[in-house]
């Protein structure tokens, strides 16, 4: 039968609290005091019951993970993943566990996130953009509950938020299209409503404006993000009088569908078309030639996440919100090398 903290008090000649204080580290248990319990939880090969230290602490050890999971949402939302392990890497450092909690069953808006403080189950929340609307975003300010939410939110808020400039990507792809040569150039995204492909044209259109390359709006196109979708929107703009010499493509799946629409065209890669996308996951890998990437690091924003987390556990008071993680260059066959002195 496994020891018992009551066996380790009696083995070290203690009362049973003084055991749960040196358990918890107590400053005020002298170290002869404490060698003594430590001795016999080795004797006795006691391992401490996790949730008896955490309530003794006031504390659960554990943060939950907010977000919306239905059916295909590794292959709807990958990147989120990605953040998932990142925040968890940092948290576990520290000796916190991450619970993965669903929000796509409420019954009403924010019911998830009431449940997880009303119920003391976790020390804190990060909270996915899939999960955060204004009724979870009042309740974690008026409940002042330690939280991290991935992503800018789109209504006003006091929220602590950590996000990728998207916009900045969207300028690193114009930047690199302007040294490779490429003036003529089109934007394909997706949704109008999709607020990361929106900060990504901003960036690409706004940069080209700003050295004198004014984007024609017939080549500023929004797809659903399919691969046939895309691959027709490329097609059209390749048949265009006046097509264009390079294709920002805003995500890799419709960039999937620009490598297909080119391939049927026959045009050479990059002599004669030439095409950027963002992040290396998860289908720049399959698509030939092999593309030049606006890499954000999920994973690196997953990290920023967590350590942002544990700062709000010993600082609650503390407010963030900020941007992190830089977009990377990684250089591909599906664009020229940048000429010298640009």
């Amino acid at each position: 039968m496994p020891a018992t903290i009551n066996d380790v008090a009696r083995e070290a000649g203690v009362s049973p609290s003084t055991v749960s204080k040196v358990l918890n580290n107590w400053s005020t248990i002298s170290e002869a005091t404490a060698e003594k319990v430590h001795a016999a939880i080795r004797k006795l090969n006691y391992t401490p019951n996790a949730r008896a230290v955490s309530f003794a602490r006031q504390s659960t050890q554990n943060i939950v993970f907010l977000t919306a999971l239905t059916r295909n949402e590794a292959y709807k939302n990958p990147h989120m993943f990605d953040i998932m392990c990142g925040v968890h890497n940092e948290l576990a450092k520290e000796n916190y566990t991450l619970t993965l909690v669903d929000t796509s069953k409420e019954s009403y808006p924010g019911e998830t996130a009431e449940k997880v403080i009303s119920q003391k189950y976790a020390d804190g929340i990060v909270v996915h953009g899939s999960a955060i609307n204004e009724s979870v975003g009042d309740l974690l300010v008026k409940q002042q509950f330690p939280h991290i939410v991935i992503g800018h939110p789109n209504f006003t808020n006091q929220l602590c938020w950590i996000d990728t400039n998207h916009t900045l990507a969207g300028e690193f792809a114009a930047e690199h299209m302007l040294s490779c040569g490429y003036t003529n150039a089109a934007f394909v995204g997706g949704k109008k409503t999709d607020l990361i492909s929106l900060h990504r044209e901003r960036g690409f259109i706004g940069l080209m404006n700003k050295y004198g390359y004014k984007i024609p709006e017939s080549h500023i196109v929004h797809t659903n993000s399919s691969v046939s979708e895309s691959t027709s929107a490329v097609l059209a703009l390749l048949s265009e009088k006046n097509p264009p010499r390079a294709i920002v493509c805003e995500n890799s799946l419709i960039a999937l569908g620009a490598a297909k629409a080119i391939e049927k065209t026959g045009l050479r890669v990059p002599e004669e078309i030439a095409f950027v996308t963002f992040d290396t996951y998860p289908y720049s890998g399959i698509i030939e030639p092999r593309p030049t990437i606006i890499d954000i690091s999920m994973y690196d924003m997953g990290i920023q996440a967590g350590l942002m987390m544990l700062h709000k556990l010993k600082n609650p008071s503390l407010q963030i919100q900020s941007y992190t993680t830089l977009p990377v260059l990684v250089q591909g066959e599906s664009t020229c090398l940048p000429e010298k002195g640009k």
